[in-house]
């Protein structure tokens, strides 16, 4: 099925955030590509997450813009906001007791109001945010009684059900087996594929990354290195400049991606 065109500019400009006067992000420029998945790879903190909380309103910049269409975020009712980009945060906390079902429930939050309360087309966002994200036999169980996989997947549900048209994700494949990992990866771009969802997410492996991203952002120092597709961005100088660790860039046999591979101290003969 072709992909409807995408609606929602997201624009970063002269972006500084900064936690406790401890500048993280610093005069940084960025368009996130409409209906398409950008990933943010880096070293640890290097701002990725950072960035992210910029993007979602959820850190208040020290100078810059973060802007949706055009309008700075800041000024965007909140509700509205949160009917049209989501956020999976990378460390989220459930109420004690939630269920599944209740947590996954509350994704629906910005589509109600005093008028529209909650209805069949609530059920059946929730029903299948939950079967696909493999959480549905899962619905009544207290949320603080699953597997850390398990209640990424929930998470992961969650941010689902609000169906948004941008959808921010902040190390989705965290507590993930690889099993696991490719299947939320697949459902994301499934759902960027098939309903020009933007999708921005930070990942650490880098394989992944180049893999599903249509525009790869390598990030060091609260500043962008590069970015672009992945097959332009990431190379072994590249890898070298953001990690500092020496690699050899092939071929993924799998779909022709770049794939990275480490030489590490003792390999240096190859």
């Amino acid at each position: 099925m072709p992909k409807s065109p995408a609606s929602h500019e997201l624009r970063v400009e002269s972006l500084r955030l900064a936690y406790d006067g401890r500048v993280v992000v610093e005069d940084l420029d960025l368009l996130v590509p409409s209906g398409e998945i950008t990933v943010i790879v880096g070293p640890n903190a290097c701002g990725k997450s950072t960035l992210l909380r910029g993007l979602a309103r959820l850190l208040k910049p020290s100078s810059g813009s973060v802007t949706l269409d055009g309008r700075d975020i800041r000024t965007i009712p909140t509700k509205k906001l949160a009917a049209l980009v989501g956020l999976l945060p990378q460390s989220p906390t459930a109420p004690e007791g939630i269920t599944v079902a209740d947590l996954v429930g509350r994704g629906r939050y910005p589509h109600q109001s005093w008028f529209a309360q909650w209805s069949s087309v609530d059920d059946a966002a929730v029903a299948e945010a939950l079967l696909a994200t493999s959480t549905l036999d899962l619905a009544a169980r207290p949320v603080d009684e699953l597997s850390g996989g398990q209640r990424q997947r929930v998470w992961i549900a969650m941010a689902l059900a609000q169906q948004t048209e941008v959808l921010l994700l902040d190390e989705p494949t965290t507590f993930l087996d690889v099993s696991h990992q490719l299947e939320v990866l697949d459902l994301l771009m499934h759902l960027n594929r098939t309903q020009s969802t933007t999708v921005v997410m930070v990942l650490h492996d880098l394989n992944l990354a180049a893999r599903y991203a249509d525009n790869l952002i390598v990030m060091t120092d609260g500043r962008i290195v590069t970015s672009g597709a992945p097959s332009d961005v990431l190379t072994a100088e590249t890898v070298l400049a953001a990690f500092g660790m020496e690699s050899l860039v092939v071929s993924d046999p799998v779909c022709g991606s770049p794939m990275v591979v480490p030489v590490g101290r003792f390999h240096t003969a190859l």
